[in-house]
């Protein structure tokens, strides 16, 4: 971390972040870890959770968009984590708490079926080599885990620049029968998502946005 990341991490890391056991690598999750929500936010609301959220300018747009939900944002890169840290500070949110951990492990272990209002996996690794396909986040049996988290009306927003990629995401997702496109195609930018500097450098380099919105069905 910078010097300015680490003070923030410091003033800030125990008012938004929480931590979780972890299994045999830092940011992995224990298979009995559990978090009491409504306890870490201190009161009961629609719970919003973002895997892979940077630096956190879509997390924090959205706290300040939704004051009526608690936010939850996974991250492993924790310079991002302290970063986010300080855009939460200098918005003064209360309703965001940020983990260092595989978001996509902990969706397993640390929310209950049917808990999730809105996931949101914007522009996840899209491991461009074949042979690292299989590394990618979107894959069926990651889709059945979130179907199974998501309330009976809780929608996933997804995003990617790879034309590839968002092919075979709309493969996997058409495919999960507890899932339902929402708009039969691709969906139109979803209006809470803000323009990063990666999506900005897609967009310089002359790829096309591919937005998705599924609900649980």
């Amino acid at each position: 971390m910078n010097p300015s990341q680490e003070r923030a991490w410091d003033a800030h890391h125990d008012d938004w972040v929480i931590e979780l056991p972890t299994g045999e690598r830092q940011t992995s999750v224990a298979s009995d870890a559990h978090v009491d929500w409504t306890s870490a936010f201190g009161r009961q609301a629609p719970l919003i959770v973002e895997i892979g959220s940077g630096t956190g300018a879509a997390i924090t747009a959205g706290a300040l968009a939704h004051p009526e939900a608690n936010l939850i944002a996974f991250e492993v890169f924790t310079p991002a984590v302290a970063s986010t840290l300080s855009k939460l500070a200098h918005n003064e949110l209360t309703n965001v708490r940020l983990v260092v951990a595989d978001g996509a492990q902990a969706l397993a272990t640390v929310f209950d079926e049917g808990s999730i209002s809105e996931l949101w996996t914007f522009f996840p690794d899209p491991w461009h080599k074949a042979r690292h396909h299989k590394r990618r986040l979107v894959n069926p049996e990651f889709a059945a885990l979130v179907a199974s988290r998501l309330t009976t009306d809780g929608v996933w927003r997804l995003a990617t620049d790879w034309a590839d990629y968002a092919e075979a995401m709309r493969e996997v997702l058409d495919s999960c029968p507890q899932l339902v496109n929402v708009h039969d195609d691709w969906a139109p930018r979803f209006e809470g998502r803000v323009v990063t500097k990666y999506e900005q450098r897609g967009i310089d380099a002359g790829r096309i946005i591919y937005d998705l919105t599924y609900q649980r069905c």
